[in-house]
């Protein structure tokens, strides 16, 4: 077995591929409405029918929602890496119905700006990029065999809160360990350049509450000399950002890092339109830490962000009177080695320490994980970056997310595996979304790109 008869093999056979994916597209698998749980079974059989009808053994497995198909295939090299995907087969709702331009379940192929795209919903989030990865398995089991042991995870409640997932993790633990974790669920830097997700921020969730009167007074009897919960409130949120948009927690940055020069400079680099990014929004101005650039502020830095404030009357015209509580969700975006626990017992110290006597805090925790991060020295990162890099022609980009994936940190956290998080789609891709697509090079391509990814992690 060579990486070219593979590759020959995966371009040769791109149309059955393509026909494989539509069949996939079509099975109507929302996690979100019980009225589809029978599509979401129907989705894991197909896809165990397809792992085992390519030489894995392959199951699908029942839990309390949705089933889990997992799958092992050995390599005829004994001393290979043991490499676990995962994926979702489970897609969003199609709502609303009406902006869709043709049925969302019956997947076609358009052209568009010069590109051939595949429009479905779950075409790039997440069939295409999951059957990306099985069809390079599938060329490797036709060419000779796999070049590492590859075990498969498949899941159907991505989309509604992976509930089932810890306990499963849980209880095949042991059938599940492998040296790192792929994930597919990512997207490329741009149409050309591949990228590789190496860190994703965690997330604090708190609730505080103010109270003061014990009940909510007339403004005019009592304003100016009664506590004003509000007022207490907003001053505590203004004073957590000093002048320069950093945030003013005591300890909150123990744990952050500074970027690698070398990433620090590729980010640079980078074609990022700062003013359009914000444009695009309506807004002109970044408003995080000063002296940082916005691929910085949304990628490596932690922030503090107040989601919403309740208090007082807010209906319709005026009402004059002073609530008696009041009321905001706060949400911390972690990076590096920041504790959450650290952050919550600060931010409630932070509030306690600025109550008049008049006034009491409660607080209501709503989540609290740590954020992920691949080291940059990973041999595995290094292996795929060149891979990457080999198959577009183009050096792979090490990049951030803003956000969180849950199952990362549930891999990290319960196996102790870290995850190569590789995908191959792209920001316009409309998931979740009416007219949602994948580009037919993103599927081609990528497959190209986890045969070479393969090839590379068992060197």
């Amino acid at each position: 077995m060579t990486i070219d008869s593979v590759l020959t093999s995966i371009d040769s056979n791109l149309d059955a591929s393509l026909a494989r994916l539509f069949d996939l597209l079509k099975i109507r698998s929302i996690s979100t409405d019980p009225a589809f749980k029978d599509e979401c079974a129907r989705a894991a059989s197909w896809l165990a029918d397809q792992l085992n009808g390519m030489g894995f053994d392959a199951s699908v497995r029942a839990t309390t929602g949705n089933p889990m198909v997992v799958a092992h295939a050995k390599s005829t090299n004994a001393s290979a890496p043991h490499v676990l995907f995962y994926g979702h087969y489970d897609v969003q709702p199609v709502d609303p119905l009406a902006l869709w331009e043709d049925d969302p379940f019956a997947p076609k192929i358009v052209e568009a700006e010069g590109t051939k795209r595949i429009v479905a919903r779950g075409a790039a989030d997440d069939k295409g990029q999951v059957m990306a990865f099985v069809e390079a398995c599938r060329a490797f089991m036709a060419n000779g065999g796999l070049p590492c042991h590859v075990s498969i995870l498949f899941e159907g409640e991505e989309e509604c809160g992976s509930l089932s997932l810890p306990a499963f993790l849980a209880a095949n633990r042991q059938e599940l360990l492998a040296d790192c974790v792929l994930v597919c669920d990512t997207n490329m830097w741009d149409k050309n350049t591949p990228a590789i997700t190496t860190m994703l921020r965690g997330l604090v969730l708190q609730e505080v509450v103010i109270e003061a009167a014990s009940r909510d007074l007339h403004s005019g009897l009592f304003g100016g000399a009664a506590m004003n919960p509000i007022r207490v409130l907003t001053r505590i949120l203004a004073d957590l950002h000093d002048a320069n948009g950093a945030v003013t927690l005591p300890g909150f940055y123990d744990g952050v890092d500074e970027l690698p020069a070398e990433v620090a400079a590729q980010w640079r680099a980078l074609d990022f339109d700062e003013a359009a990014y914000l444009g695009a929004v309506g807004l002109g101005e970044a408003a995080g830490e000063k002296g940082r650039s916005v691929l910085e502020q949304v990628w490596s830095r932690p922030t503090c962000d107040v989601n919403g404030i309740i208090g007082g009357y807010t209906g319709e015209g005026t009402k004059t009177v002073l609530p008696s509580r009041a009321s905001a969700k706060v949400s911390f975006r972690l990076v590096g080695h920041q504790d959450p626990l650290r952050i919550v017992e600060s931010f409630h110290a932070f509030v306690q320490a600025r109550l008049p006597s008049d006034c009491t805090a409660s607080f209501h925790a709503h989540g609290a994980s740590p954020a992920i991060a691949l080291p940059f020295t990973s041999p595995m990162l290094q292996k795929a970056r060149v891979a990457l890099t080999a198959e577009w022609d183009r050096e792979a980009v090490l990049i951030g997310g803003g956000g969180s994936i849950p199952v990362i940190g549930q891999f990290k956290r319960d196996l102790g595996m870290d995850s190569l998080m590789i995908g191959f789609g792209l920001d316009d891709d409309r998931i979740h979304s009416p007219n949602e697509k994948y580009e037919v090079k993103s599927f081609h391509k990528g497959a190209r790109s986890w045969a070479r990814v393969l090839v590379a992690l068992a060197e």
